[in-house]
């Protein structure tokens, strides 16, 4: 049995490797009504590295269609931030509003499934999207989305400060530990060394 982590020794973040998103994408059926909620969330979740609780918080004004938008007014700023929507996730969200949210005077976009139709809690799209990844064999949750997204920021040139403001972090600490799993560039920030 291997040693637990020492008292203070920082945790890297789990995220899926490139293939696990391939299959978890590729393996959600659309038959049922809470399929076709959970795609959409799954969607949302790792295009934007979202919390449970801010997919919790988008409404149907959050989003654009016409110019693929949404608006991620949950996340720290006091002003409003309209973000490009990806045509697979945009189309993913339609899909979900016209074949499975319920008809309701509700603003928020994802609605429980079940009569009274209240919007969703964010335990609700914690096991969306659970059940989505033990339906591949995924010993995953719903924050390694989150850390997938933070380390393909990293690949992709973001800095740790960058990454802590789009995430919407309160410390630097906290955004440093995804150096951890982007291994060639915490050798160049503690060593200095090129890529």
């Amino acid at each position: 049995m291997s040693p637990g982590p020492r008292r203070g020794q920082i945790i890297p973040p789990k995220f899926l490797q490139d293939y696990e998103l391939q299959r978890l994408f590729d393996n959600v059926d659309l038959c049922s009504k809470r399929d076709i909620r959970s795609y959409a969330i799954l969607h949302l979740s790792y295009e934007f590295g979202l919390l449970p609780k801010e997919i919790c918080m988008i409404t149907l004004d959050d989003i654009r269609f016409s110019k693929a938008e949404i608006n991620l007014r949950s996340r720290r700023y006091e002003y409003q931030l309209w973000l490009p929507l990806s045509d697979k996730t945009l189309k993913a969200i339609v899909f979900y509003t016209v074949r499975a949210r319920q008809q309701s005077d509700q603003r928020t976009l994802f609605l429980k499934l079940k009569s009274p139709y209240e919007p969703i809690s964010p335990s609700n799209v914690c096991g969306d999207l659970c059940r989505l990844m033990h339906k591949v064999n995924l010993s995953s949750s719903s924050y390694w989305l989150r850390h997938t997204y933070a380390k393909n920021l990293l690949e992709q040139g973001a800095s740790t400060f960058e990454i802590k403001e789009i995430l919407g972090y309160e410390s630097m600490q906290t955004a440093k530990r995804y150096l951890q799993i982007h291994v060639k560039l915490m050798r160049k920030v503690l060593f200095d060394e090129t890529l």
